[in-house]
């Protein structure tokens, strides 16, 4: 059975992850959802107002209440961090790798409102780096999922994993790409969403469903373009990028979030070491972001469907060059 729906449709990450959260605080009674006054954005106000006793407000403090997450953690609870990402990560990352992360405490931490998009809140609220600062953390799972159903599944597994983890969140709605009944997140695994031979793009996150785009336009040109999302950025599936490249020859990555230090880098990493190709990158260059529509800021940035058709082309002639 294909893991992929045949009826996609457009749903709110951040609806979802409401609704979630407020299920497993219901149902786990280790589960605490703390808020740093973004409730209403971030939607755990569906556990403030559905199950008041599991809600903690920790206010415009991101430092006291990443600490006070691991104080709930070393209790044996399971506290569940929620804030923009551009907060919960810049603003609270020593506390997250003294109090969180080398202690290795049972603390999940959600980036939301996270990337480029996230309806001219302006750039201040932006988040290019995240994924970049949080895979450098010893022991650190980072997930960045495509879809609502992918999210749903992320959080099961971050329920059930004994440890810190961080999961980045969209604001907006986004295409729901695979079936809830027959997909199934693994940590550490890749997904291939399209088979082909001439070119791989690998994508995580919100990218992914831009870069469906990209291969059907790719397809109308003749072009059979290869697709792997990688919902886990840490731990990476080494042996599908390597296998993928080792099938194509080049090799397109694509987030939604800073060149530097994130999937680019990580993908990078494991071809430079094992099976070295052309490779282009995807994602914001070395420039501030800016505030903006999020067409605007999709063209301005070059994260768009045709952006990727244009860096596949690209690698693809780099290849042909080197024959």
């Amino acid at each position: 059975m294909s893991q992929m729906t045949t009826s996609p449709q457009f749903v709110s990450m951040r609806d979802v992850f409401g609704d979630k959260l407020l299920e497993l605080s219901k149902r786990d009674p280790r589960v605490f959802a703390l808020d740093g006054d973004l409730a209403n954005s971030t939607k755990l106000d569906k556990v403030a107002e559905n199950n008041e006793s599991k809600f903690l407000q920790m206010g415009i403090a991101e430092q006291n209440m990443l600490g006070v997450a691991a104080g709930l953690a070393s209790v044996g609870l399971q506290p569940w961090v929620c804030s923009f990402a551009a907060f919960i990560v810049k603003r609270a990352f020593d506390q997250i790798v003294v109090s969180i992360a080398q202690p290795k405490m049972n603390v999940k931490m959600i980036g939301a409102y996270s990337g480029l998009l996230n309806g001219c809140t302006g750039k201040t609220h932006q988040s290019l780096e995240d994924l970049a600062i949080m895979r450098t953390q010893p022991g650190m799972i980072v997930l960045a999922p495509a879809d609502s159903v992918e999210l749903q599944q992320m959080m099961e597994y971050a329920n059930q994993y004994d440890g810190p983890v961080y999961i980045r969140v969209a604001r907006d709605s986004y295409p729901v790409l695979f079936d809830e009944q027959s997909y199934r997140f693994q940590v550490g695994k890749g997904v291939t969403l399209a088979s082909g031979t001439d070119v791989t793009i690998i994508s995580t996150g919100t990218q992914t469903s831009r870069c469906l785009e990209a291969v059907e336009q790719l397809k109308q040109e003749g072009i059979s373009a290869e697709l792997l999302h990688l919902p886990s950025v840490k731990p990476l599936d080494a042996e599908a990028i390597i296998a993928s490249a080792r099938k194509t020859g080049v090799v397109v990555t694509a987030e939604e979030h800073s060149i530097y230090g994130g999937l680019s880098s990580a993908v990078a990493e494991v071809l430079v070491e094992n099976f070295p190709v052309p490779m282009e990158r995807i994602g914001v260059q070395d420039k501030n972001s800016e505030s903006g529509s999020n067409n605007a800021l999709l063209n301005k940035f070059g994260l768009t469907a045709e952006h990727v058709a244009e860096k596949a082309r690209k690698v693809m002639a780099r290849k042909k060059m080197a024959q």
